[in-house]
């Protein structure tokens, strides 16, 4: 290096900068250049400005290392603190800050308390990361450190803003009282602060927010509480359902209202926009905000975010799949919606397929599983074990969650166990076990063929699952449990010690319940486990021999032997392994390794009664007013698409929209103390703008939709007149009667067709032709049931519906067989206060959307005063669910009936939808639960068709039961009958007298589901169901037995 010493000793400042730039260049390349330190130093104090720099730029590399030769310097330091330069006096204060030298405290003290009264922002920045330094080095100083860090935070830069909460983090986290006066200024300042500093001031924010603002979930866990029971209840629990939710209605308003705090709001509508941030960092950061401060119903907007950074680098969607796997147990519906997202790919590292994995199963719910099932069933292929080793316990934790494809996916394992793969079988053994364990007693066939593995498993941890099902289990499989221990106490020696353990394991449990056949077995293996190598199964063969075979001096325990080995043991819970992960901020190291780092700061409870919020208002000068509404207006633009609307997919049924919390909060800021800031009001100010834009253009529709109300109503009226007119004269004929109520159904009809018709479509006939084929569903409301013209509408309307009159959306082969299901009650007169609601399933396609099944509401008042206004509410809907209401009814009079047709997408499951009837003064909470036989439309294919589609789906998709066919039920018509009373399945013609075959397709995803039962002599039949919903096949094969049964 002595042609660079030469170079740094000439006076010529172009040779110096030329040194000094390959001297920075060597550093940048990781070099020592350490040796050039006194050569270096000298020209701390040349006047070119470039030199100066780059001189700064390695003396702080190499300070803290020649500590003796700097401060020898320490004057030049001192004085480039006032240089002219700003980019001096910053470097200056760096070089200074990084001589970690206990003698120069005070001096940097008082250079850290002059930059940050500097005028230019850039040193004050530098000064904010001066602190932690100084802290580091002598942590004595806070206090004047604290006050430093005040006079900073009072900043109104974006520059500095960052770099000053980093430091408030280190060396004064508690200090929440110094954020106070300067909250709602950073979180204006949020968005146009560098990405580092975002972090870092969103990390904080949340922290504050949790220990000034009340908890905006705090309403919503007691109504929480009853959707989950009812999805897994059993039917005793959903008789109860309706009169549990109205408890809990009447529970709620024992607490207050929660109303959001301005400055809540204020946080989470500044971090919105940041979503859309380049940096993965700054997006991680909003989403943990929103998922621990955020209402429920606004949560889901960072689900899209979060999927969108599953496409960047490995390392990345590492982390933002831990977070995903962490949030998707507790709001699963926040990502249900892109399921497809976590979907795995073969180029993806074990580690990012397994997290998917787990995302995967974690969103597994009644309506996605077969799409989930028909996934793991492609992974298990894959070449890479530990993937499919974790894809096989992922479908035995689906078969744990839901209980309705526990018995596909078992069978689907028992399969896996012929793999040629040792490490398929021996993984599909362990899981196995755990779902055996849950019903043991139906499963002896499965018991008896992992007997027989035995003989070709060599993984460790299978061989002791085997063995331990053969001796839990033991009196299923009575003739083959010794035989195994026969083998065990061959090869005894040559075992690993976890089937060593397990060998001794069964040999007690054999002794206890089959002594006659094992005593000389067991007496075998305990002696070859005496002289063992490992001392645990030394000591386990002495224990167990003291335990079961009983000597003189035995003790009291041998007598309960018995029930020591064979006591049930409860099944095993398989969660996942992030189930309580969320008490770790998320986002953070702590949470990534699932235990506390060093330097984690505890996310604080939210608060019981909330703090003042008056310590936040400021006295904010006139000319900052316009600035912050113009940037206010950008930012409101709307996130992602106007189609998803704020709360984005989200279980937005369980908690109040954004735009209700929002004004919430406009109110309680208006009854919120007089010495508000102007700042606030200016926010409050742009909200109600914003508002009024908004309620504008609602007025307008709903001005709009009046009108269209207003036209409609004319027609509808003259026949509801008449209709009553011939009520009220009991002397008109009933034919009459008839036709006018018909008509005004037909108006009816046809008018809730027009409001789901788009503007482009109004085909007038092809309305008219749906409303004449559905002329059977409506029973005319003012005709007596017994009057014979009614008896020959229906059978004319039957007629029609024989001929294919329809339009070419309504295919024939769609005509149901089974006309309409029987009536249920929906709503009794008691409960109703003199309504009383029933419901049935037509069967016929509903009009306004193929996908929705038509459910025929009848209404009758029994009480003295007429029930006006007869509409639905808001339904509270599962994800996927979807309802199309009937038309309004504005008057039922005493002793009247009137029948209403809406439709409801079940999305291919038997969840119940939820929903409100309304009339003026009351409401009634009510549910419809679909049979499962309900989800399906009739179609029609001929037997080489219907054989060619049964051939591609078999395995997981295919349902076989055994069943004996009763006297009764053995004739074709009453089979068929039954068959198509439980299901609405079209019959398909078949060559063979004793086999009978429907078919029919899911309303929802057009799955075909196809049901063969094969009758032989004697009663004896097999029902078979392919479908790719294995939910909708396992269910309906329960239906259909009990109804062919009964």
């Amino acid at each position: 290096h002595d042609d660079l010493k030469e170079m740094l000793d000439t006076n010529k400042d172009s040779l110096k900068l030329e040194a000094m730039k390959r001297i920075v260049a060597m550093i940048a390349r990781g070099k020592n250049a350490s040796d050039l330190f006194p050569a270096v130093v000298k020209n701390v104090a040349c006047k070119n400005i470039e030199v100066k720099k780059l001189v700064y730029v390695y003396l702080v590399r190499y300070a803290e290392e020649q500590q003796d030769l700097a401060l020898l310097s320490i004057s030049t330091f001192q004085r480039g603190l006032k240089d002219p330069n700003q980019l001096i006096r910053a470097s200056a204060l760096r070089v200074l800050s990084s001589i970690r030298v206990p003698i120069i405290v005070p001096i940097m003290m008082l250079a850290i308390k002059e930059a940050a009264s500097d005028m230019s922002p850039y040193v004050r920045k530098t000064a904010a990361h001066a602190i932690p330094k100084l802290y580091s080095l002598d942590s004595d100083q806070k206090d004047q450190l604290i006050e430093v860090i005040e006079k900073l935070l009072a900043d109104k830069t974006t520059l500095v803003a960052g770099s000053v909460v980093m430091a408030f983090e280190e060396v004064c986290p508690e200090r929440i009282d110094l954020i106070h006066k300067n909250y709602r200024k950073l979180c204006n300042l949020l968005i146009d602060v560098e990405e580092w500093g975002q972090v870092v001031i969103i990390s904080m924010l949340t922290r504050y927010a949790r220990t000034q603002f009340l908890s905006p979930t705090q309403n919503e866990s007691l109504l929480e509480e009853s959707p989950e029971k009812a999805f897994y209840g059993s039917e005793e629990d959903d008789a109860k359902a309706p009169g549990s939710e109205a408890e809990a209605a009447a529970a709620l308003p024992a607490r207050k209202p929660y109303i959001m705090d301005p400055d809540h709001r204020l946080l989470l509508r500044n971090t919105k926009p940041l979503l859309q941030s380049r940096s993965a960092a700054v997006v991680m950061a909003v989403a943990q905000l929103y998922f621990h401060l955020a209402p429920k119903a606004e949560v889901g907007v960072i689900a899209k975010a979060l999927v969108r950074l599953l496409r960047s680098h490995s390392e990345v969607q590492y982390v933002v799949l831990q977070n995903v796997a962490t949030m998707s147990i507790k709001r699963r519906g926040m990502f249900e919606p892109y399921l497809k997202s976590f979907y795995i790919r073969s180029t993806d590292p074990t580690q990012i397929k397994i997290l998917k994995l787990e995302v995967l199963t974690n969103l597994a719910n009644e309506t996605n599983i077969p799409t989930v099932l028909r996934e793991f069933q492609t992974y298990i292929r894959s070449m890479d074990k530990d993937f499919v080793a974790a894809t096989i316990q992922a479908i035995g934790r689906c078969a744990t969650n839901i209980g309705r494809v526990r018995d596909t996916c078992l069978n689907g394992l028992v399969q896996l166990l012929s793999n040629r793969d040792e490490l398929v079988v021996a993984e599909s053994v362990v899981v196995i076990k755990k779902l055996l364990q849950m019903q043991p007693a139906q499963h002896g066939e499965i018991i008896k063929h992992l007997a027989k593995l035995t003989d070709n498993i060599q993984v460790p941890m299978a061989r002791a699952s085997i063995l331990w099902l053969i001796g839990e289990y033991c009196e299923h499989v009575p003739r083959i449990a010794p035989d195994v221990l026969r083998k065990m106490a061959k090869s005894f020696t040559a075992e690993e010690d976890i089937v060593k353990l397990q060998t001794i394991n069964l040999a007690a449990k054999l002794y206890l319940t089959n002594s006659k056949q094992t005593k000389l077995l067991t007496q075998y293996v305990l002696s070859l486990a005496k002289y063992d190598q490992n001392y645990d199964i030394r000591d386990r063969a002495r224990f167990t021999r003291q335990l079961i075979v009983p000597s003189e001096q035995g003790g009291a325990l041998s007598r309960h032997a018995k029930k020591l080995f064979l006591a049930p043991k409860p099944a095993p819970v398989l969660e996942s392994s992030f189930k309580d992960r969320d008490h770790f901020q998320l986002g953070s190291l702590s949470h990534l390794l699932n235990a506390k780092a060093t330097g984690y700061q505890e996310l604080p409870d939210w608060p019981d009664e909330a703090p003042d919020p008056s310590v936040r208002n400021v006295e904010v000068p006139e000319w900052t007013k316009c600035s912050n509404r113009e940037k206010r207006k950008e930012k409101e633009k709307p996130f992602y698409s106007d189609s998803e609307g704020e709360s984005g997919p989200t279980e937005s049924a369980d908690s109040e929209p954004e735009s209700e919390s929002e004004s919430d909060s406009k109110s309680s800021s208006e009854s919120g103390s007089g010495e508000s800031s102007s700042e606030s009001d200016n926010e409050d100010q742009d909200e109600d703008e914003e508002k009024g834009r908004g309620s504008e253009s609602e007025q307008s529709e709903e001005e709009g939709e009046k009108k269209t109300k207003k036209r409609k109503a004319v027609p509808e009226g003259h026949g509801e007149g008449s209709s009553s007119d011939e009520d009220s004269n009991s002397s008109s004929s009933s034919s009459d009667s008839a036709m006018t109520s018909e008509s005004e159904e037909e108006q009816v009809a046809s008018a809730s067709w027009r409001k789901k018709v788009p503007p482009s479509s109004k085909s007038t006939p092809a309305a008219k032709e749906i409303s004449l084929l559905d002329l059977e569903d409506f029973t005319p409301s003012s005709v007596q049931p017994v009057s014979p013209p009614m008896v020959m509408s229906t059978s004319l309307a039957a007629d029609l519906e024989g001929l294919t009159l329809t339009d070419s959306s309504l295919v024939p082969s769609l005509l149901s067989p089974v006309s309409c299901v029987g009536k249920q009650e929906l709503l009794h007169r008691v409960a109703g206060e003199g309504l009383a609601v029933d419901y049935a399933f037509s069967r016929q396609p509903f009009s306004g959307d193929p996908h929705m099944v038509s459910v025929h509401i009848y209404f009758s008042n029994s009480s003295e005063t007429p029930i006006k206004e007869l509409h639905m509410g808001t339904p509270k809907l599962p994800a996927g669910i979807s309802i199309h209401e009937f038309p309004k009814i504005e008057s039922l009079a005493p002793g009247e009936s009137a029948t209403a047709v809406m439709g409801i997408n079940f999305c291919d499951s038997t969840q119940a939808a939820n929903f409100q009837l309304c009339t003026q003064t009351r409401q009634f909470y009510v549910s419809i639960q679909p049979p499962v036989g309900e989800l399906v439309a009739p179609v029609f294919m001929s037997e080489n068709e219907f054989k060619k589609e049964q051939g591609k789906l078999t395995g997981m998709n295919e349902i076989t039961e055994k069943l004996t066919l009763p006297e009764t039920c053995r004739s074709d018509h009453i089979v068929v009958q039954k068959v198509t009373t439980t299901a609405n399945l079209g019959r398909v013609p078949c060559g063979t007298s004793d086999e009978y075959r429907f078919a029919g397709r899911t309303l929802t995803s057009g799955s075909l589901v196809l049901l063969t039962l094969d009758a032989r002599a004697a009663g004896a039949a097999q029902l078979t169901v392919n479908s790719e919903k294995m939910v909708i096949g396992t269910m309906l094969v329960k239906d259909v037995i009990q109804a062919l049964t009964q």
